[in-house]
């Protein structure tokens, strides 16, 4: 379907469950985005598929209109600049073309990996957070031996009944947000940033001068208003002070999200609730009878081949003989990051045809 400035937020509601009743207007017009309206940008829920289905989320498209960035629309969207233009056959993030009407990837396969807590695919630079979490019911004096707790520590039975999913910015090349397990061990409001020493040197270097501290709430604080520490040291989630970052491997390791996203994701988040870094560019998920791939740039160049990485991960999960493989190649070679149908006969090449 084609969106207008004045009805995408209505399809935008297409396969999405609305977890509370949200009252929002949608900017009249491109330039008319501001950060009061990102702020009051809806949240969304996504229900758990049942059964084999691992797939949330619809496809939608949306028209370009005159002054749209990339940026804001993927902001407004709860996606990012880099996703759409994935999606799109890498349209330009700055001025892309008006009129055109482009693909809003909020469509994925969930990750491979524990339904419980925080799960961060670095490849994908995306987080989803299972609600609700299995720290809800944890006894006081076991949150505070968390740091000493393993991942699947006994804490009661915890279902999640819907997931939210939130795009982030990482680390650079040199500065890689590393794989492992964790839990939340605090959580601060306008933190104060002690800027580590080395991080001080390159600041120093690349700008003749640079601080030791930043105050917590000062606007060019780059953990922005919240910050979610983990007990994986030396990394965090929190804000920034340049949402464009959002979707970059931009920072120094920790994890970056929307001003607004970091707001609600710290509301919600109990210290305690347990969380995966997970490498997965490329992943496999199921919608009614068919199989579907979703790939990503190896971001940290941790494989010789995607496709070889990808028919292993196939040969591994015994799905190599039920998928076409020259689908599998296209997808491969593609990268555009949404879900595309594999199965052998099938004539769609995406999950929102289901």
């Amino acid at each position: 379907m084609n969106l207008s400035k004045h009805s995408r937020l209505l399809a935008f509601f297409v396969g999405v469950a609305l977890l509370a009743a949200l009252t929002i207007s949608v900017p009249r017009f491109a330039a008319a985005w501001s950060e009061d309206e990102f702020a009051r940008r809806p949240l969304y829920a996504y229900p758990l598929p049942r059964g084999r289905d691992n797939i949330i989320g619809n496809l939608v498209t949306y028209q370009i209109q005159k002054g749209d960035t990339l940026l804001d629309v993927g902001r407004w969207f709860g996606v990012t600049a880099k996703e759409i233009s994935d999606a799109n056959g890498k349209i330009d993030w700055w001025a892309p073309p008006v009129g055109k009407q482009i693909i809003l990837p909020d469509e994925h396969i969930l990750p491979a990996a524990p339904h419980e807590g925080i799960i961060l695919n670095i490849p994908e630079m995306r987080i989803y957070y299972y609600y609700p979490s299995p720290i809800g019911s944890m006894p006081k004096s076991k949150i505070k031996k968390i740091a000493m707790s393993t991942r699947h520590e006994a804490h009661g039975a915890v279902t999640p009944s819907v997931v939210y999913t939130f795009p982030v910015g990482l680390g650079r090349y040199d500065w890689k947000t590393p794989v492992g397990d964790w839990r939340v061990r605090g959580k601060t409001h306008n933190p104060t940033w002690v800027v580590p020493e080395d991080i001080y040197k390159e600041h120093l270097e690349r700008d003749g001068e640079a601080d030791h501290v930043v105050p917590g709430g000062d606007p060019d604080n780059p953990l922005g208003h919240y910050r979610i520490e983990l007990t994986l040291p030396e990394y965090a989630l929190h804000g920034t002070d340049v949402p464009w970052g959002v979707g970059m491997t931009v920072s120094h390791g920790c994890v970056r999200l929307y001003p607004e996203d970091i707001e609600r994701l710290y509301d919600k988040v109990k210290v305690g609730t347990p969380g995966m870094f997970v490498y997965e560019p490329v992943k496999y998920g199921y919608r009614g009878g068919d199989i579907y791939v979703e790939v990503h740039e190896d971001l940290y160049g941790r494989y010789a081949g995607l496709w070889a990485y990808a028919v292993k991960q196939a040969q591994e999960q015994g799905i190599a003989d039920q998928i076409d493989m020259q689908k599998l190649e296209k997808a491969v070679e593609q990268r555009t990051g949404i879900p595309s149908n594999i199965s052998p006969g099938s004539s769609t090449d995406d999950a929102s045809s289901d």
